[in-house]
């Protein structure tokens, strides 16, 4: 009888333990600890960078592993959840809505948490110093090509092309892979004008964004009239016409890492750390910046 006790009381034991390891293994991630993905173009990188870092120096027990991908791509990651966490600066189609709504199965959401700007570069010793909206709309179809992005389906390129309510398969450019390689290289292409993005430069007290700044000029975007620089104050204004609105995109269905972590880029601390990248913060100031 001591005998069937005990045996039955050993395999009550490894059961338990058995399923105690069943239950560790089906541990989740918290906002405090666990490994996720997080997908930006490379056109944000320096402010995902620092956004990613300042959370991993809070939080020691998490690793947020950022991939550098094109925007679309992004997107498709996170329909098929090969990502938890994507960066958008563009409005997303009607169809893409209905993509996320089908296979995501939660309410789109998208978390602003700063304004950034597609800028337009020339040469430091290049005459010119403004540029029209209608001039840059006329050189992307001429048939020129004298407009320089950083690669297709960028994120630069998507959003200038939706800012111009034109379809991409239409626009004619040139291209030079990654904005730092467009600012770069812009002295070999003699009245060619890049297109990189404002966080590529802003970067206040960052060697490499200063090396970049003494490189080119940021030229002002003439709109109905009036003259615009992407200054702080322009971009928290919407003046600026291509001024763009950064957020977030999850497909995390409870409040896991992906969610702890937009929550601490759109708040204060984070805040600051987008503040720092020489971004306009979206939250600190949302009365003034509004997605349009």
């Amino acid at each position: 009888m001591k005998t069937k006790l005990f045996t039955l009381l050993s395999l009550c034991l490894i059961l338990f333990s058995v399923s105690c390891k069943k239950k560790s293994a089906r541990v989740v991630d918290t906002p405090q600890q666990g490994t996720i993905t997080i997908q930006a173009d490379e056109s944000f990188k320096s402010v995902a960078e620092a956004l990613t870092d300042r959370y991993m120096a809070l939080y020691p027990e998490t690793k947020l592993e950022l991939v550098i991908k094109k925007e679309d791509l992004a997107f498709l990651d996170l329909l098929e959840r090969k990502t938890r966490v994507i960066i958008m600066s563009r409005d997303l189609t009607d169809e893409e809505k209905e993509a996320y709504k089908a296979k995501i199965d939660l309410d789109l959401q998208p978390a602003p948490f700063a304004a950034d700007a597609a800028v337009f570069v020339v040469p430091k010793n290049d005459t010119r110093e403004s540029i029209s909206v209608d001039e840059i709309k006329k050189m992307l179809t001429d048939g020129s090509k004298k407009m320089i992005f950083d690669g297709t389906n960028s994120s630069n390129f998507n959003f200038v092309a939706q800012k111009l309510n034109t379809k991409t398969n239409q626009l004619q450019f040139s291209i030079v892979s990654g904005n730092k390689n467009v600012i770069e290289q812009l002295n070999q292409f003699p009245g060619y004008i890049g297109v990189v993005s404002l966080n590529t430069l802003s970067r206040p007290y960052d060697p490499d964004s200063e090396s970049l700044r003494n490189n080119v000029k940021i030229l002002k975007v003439e709109d109905q009239g009036k003259m615009y620089e992407p200054t702080l104050g322009n971009l928290a204004e919407m003046s600026y016409p291509f001024t763009r609105v950064l957020y977030f995109l999850t497909n995390e269905p409870y409040f896991g890492l992906g969610n702890g972590f937009i929550r601490f880029s759109c708040t204060q601390l984070g805040q600051i750390v987008v503040g720092k990248e020489g971004l306009q913060p979206y939250n600190i100031f949302r009365r003034e910046v509004q997605m349009r």
